[in-house]
């Protein structure tokens, strides 16, 4: 689950982080009461759930609240990415004498919470990664005792902070370990950390990915989440209770169970295809629920095929089918289609597709293969 830069942000306020003051904003009118508030200049960044917003005119700085107002209205409204901007944080202006990268994440290779540092803040992490893979420390937490003092300070240490500024570096990456774990986050960044002029640390810009699965957990973070800057199928299959992930392909997937859509996708592309997204429609599913799947896979105008791949365990194979032919009736489709029906009531399943007069395959390498082969022809 995203959230905004100013959501984060006054998350990590409340475990002490030091996050630069500043106020959300809908219009250039509030942009301008804000930076009459603070009273020296600000920056103003679009809040959208993309990145790159500098290189694409979405952060600027203004010296005075009429500068903040136009700015603000030049920023609210623009498109980044294809999602619109409808708020902007203005936030205070540091004079920066360093900046940094902080960040916790899971290393899942070793099923561990990792801390990870660099001097080479302000920029893509990423890139700090592929091209100077050297600049980047790293502590691992221990499951149990989470991430120590002596930790802390050895990430500063590496980093060629001493003194003070090691000292006081120490406590920002704890407080960050610490909203990460009872959060239950999947990610928290401050990027850039900066170090001031007079010696000060400053989080100029901070982000959390949220874990969706924790939201019983956390019932207010439903709060939390902008519907307007969601991509509208994920957002459909959240309340069909789909679990959806659009990809860059041209294969739509629908298939039940996470393990067998991964190995579905893996086969697609073994075959020289591209998966245009990961659907799981979970087991049990009835036919409404399949047909809800079904139109939620042909909204991506990307989709040149669709390849069911069903194991009837729990999920009937006769249901799915019905499912299939009642999205077919009601979205009527323009794509070739394949299905791989194995499993409880396969016969009755390949029975009902074939009356609808669909592709349908035994295996589900040759599922895949016809897929890839019929994605490829004019449509």
């Amino acid at each position: 689950m995203k959230i905004h830069e100013y959501q984060a942000r006054e998350i990590l306020a409340r475990y002490g982080l030091p996050v630069v003051a500043g106020d959300v904003a809908a219009t250039p009118q509030e942009a301008r009461a804000i930076a009459e508030r603070m009273g020296r200049a600000v920056v103003v960044k679009a809040q959208v759930h993309v990145g790159g917003r500098g290189k694409a005119g979405g952060i600027r700085l203004a010296h005075t609240p009429e500068e903040a107002e136009a700015v603000a209205g030049e920023i609210l409204g623009m498109e980044l990415k294809g999602i619109p901007v409808r708020r902007v944080l203005v936030a205070e202006a540091v004079e920066v004498a360093r900046e940094f990268y902080l960040g916790v994440v899971m290393d899942r290779a070793a099923r561990r919470i990792v801390v990870m540092a660099s001097a080479e803040g302000g920029v893509e992490i990423e890139a700090v990664a592929r091209e100077k893979p050297e600049a980047i420390v790293r502590q691992t937490a221990d499951p149990f005792l989470g991430l120590r003092e002596y930790q802390a300070r050895t990430l500063a240490f590496d980093l060629g902070l001493s003194g003070a500024q090691a000292l006081s570096f120490a406590p920002i990456a704890l407080a960050l370990y610490r909203a990460y774990v009872e959060n239950d986050a999947t990610l928290a960044e401050i990027n850039p950390l900066a170090l001031t002029r007079e010696g000060q640390w400053r989080a100029l810009d901070t982000k959390m990915l949220l874990d969706d699965s924790a939201l019983p957990r956390h019932p207010e973070w439903e709060a939390l989440r902008d519907r307007e800057a969601e991509e509208p199928a994920e957002l459909q299959a959240r309340l069909h209770d789909l679990n959806y992930v659009k990809l860059e392909g041209n294969i739509g997937c629908m298939v039940n169970g996470a393990g067998l859509a991964m190995a579905t996708m893996d086969t697609i592309q073994l075959y020289g295809g591209e998966p245009a997204n990961f659907l799981d429609i979970g087991g049990g599913a009835r036919a409404e629920k399949v047909a809800a799947a079904l139109r939620i896979l042909l909204s991506d105008p990307n989709v040149r095929a669709v390849l069911f791949n069903i194991f009837g365990g729990i999920t009937r194979c006769d249901e799915v089918a019905r499912g299939i032919v009642a999205a077919l009736e009601e979205v009527r489709p323009q794509v070739p289609m394949v299905a791989r029906l194995v499993g409880t009531n396969e016969e009755e399943g390949r029975r009902i597709l074939a009356e609808a007069h669909m592709l349908t395959a035994e295996s589900m390498a040759e599922a895949a293969r016809m897929a890839v082969e019929v994605s490829r022809r004019p449509q």
